[in-house]
């Protein structure tokens, strides 16, 4: 009969699971790498979408000016800090991410939670760098479908990233 071992005391630290197949050896740590990957096809998609069907629009994309890029430019900015950033949006950033802290001016920290498709989502939504090309794609292809309009909402985020700057430096001077 053979000795039994003794159970080790306390909790039981579970092995990471190990990646295999395509995106083994990527990163010691566990990444969404096929959620990523799913956004990215989404993107793709969309985008490829939205160029065939302004082949058929009457404005050419190649009439942007400059000013227009620059306030294009400007929304993509501050609407990418609402989307991933402001207190009021985080209701529909929930469901992806987990709360870390205020970050002061409206803003908050968060983290993306779950695996797999759902931490891709959060860590998409809580980054305003990734979300800014998915941003400008809505924008430059509303400007494409309806300049007036789109100039109109543009205007309303740039004079409010505008504010956004001067309430900054108020509060800086104020110190």
């Amino acid at each position: 009969m053979s000795e039994q071992r003794p159970k080790p005391k306390g909790r039981r630290v579970p092995r990471a699971k190990t990646e295999t197949g395509l995106f083994a050896g990527y990163s010691r740590e566990k990444r969404p790498l096929a959620g990523y990957a799913i956004l990215v096809g989404l993107f793709s998609i969309s985008l490829s979408s939205a160029f065939a069907g302004a082949k058929k629009g009457k404005r050419k994309f190649s009439e942007l000016g400059g000013g227009d890029l620059l306030l294009l430019g400007i929304a993509t900015h501050k609407l990418g800090r609402i989307v991933t950033k402001d207190l009021v949006t985080s209701p529909f950033r929930a469901p992806f991410v987990k709360f870390k802290e205020s970050a002061g001016a409206g803003e908050v920290e968060e983290e993306a939670r779950g695996s797999g498709l759902r931490e891709a989502v959060g860590d998409l939504i809580t980054c305003p760098y990734c979300m800014a090309p998915w941003i400008a794609s809505a924008l430059v292809f509303a400007f494409g479908r309806a300049p007036r309009a789109t100039r109109v909402f543009s205007s309303i985020f740039a004079v409010t990233a505008g504010s956004d700057f001067l309430n900054q430096l108020y509060a800086r001077i104020k110190q």
